[in-house]
């Protein structure tokens, strides 16, 4: 069972939002991926601010930011790289997956209206401990804006009784 398990495009999923999925270390395989796609919006980013309380006018002021590197506003790199996390905790592994640790390399800007599209790929499992190494990267476009390693704790099926 190799490959693609799960693609989850748009922003949301219209019909249940908070839709998940669970695959247990029994279930995974070097090689599966999830992918995710979503635009970055206005209200997202005004909405990561609120909640980190990261008002950078880098992110805000349009004359600020175009006297920078970016020439415009760019997303916060954490909002982009919460994407990662949805992936893992809502696609694969999925419900119930813990994170352990997350390197992540931000390498190039995010600006508002890009179309994010987030992977997460098995890199290894130890089937003993339930954990899995992830690859994960965003990109838009051909553009990699983020790269990064998480280590999870991955669900394990609950054992049948006789």
């Amino acid at each position: 069972m190799n490959g693609v398990l799960s693609t989850l495009s748009g922003n949301q999923d219209e019909q249940n939002p908070m839709k998940t999925q669970t695959f247990f270390i029994e279930d995974l395989a070097v090689g599966h991926t999830a992918t995710m796609t979503r635009i970055v919006q206005v209200e997202d980013v005004k909405m990561f601010a609120e909640l980190s309380g990261d008002f950078n006018p880098l992110h805000f002021d349009e004359e600020f930011a175009a006297t920078t590197r970016f020439g415009r506003c760019i997303a916060h790199g954490m909002l982009s790289a919460s994407y990662i996390s949805t992936v893992i905790g809502t696609q694969l592994p999925g419900s119930g997956t813990v994170y352990m640790s997350q390197s992540i390399a931000f390498k190039a800007p995010v600006y508002l209206g890009d179309e994010v599209i987030t992977t997460v790929e098995v890199l290894a499992l130890d089937t003993q401990k339930s954990r899995a190494t992830l690859h994960c990267l965003c990109k838009v476009g051909d553009t990699i804006v983020i790269e990064g390693e998480a280590a999870v704790l991955v669900p394990r099926q609950k054992k049948k009784s006789r």
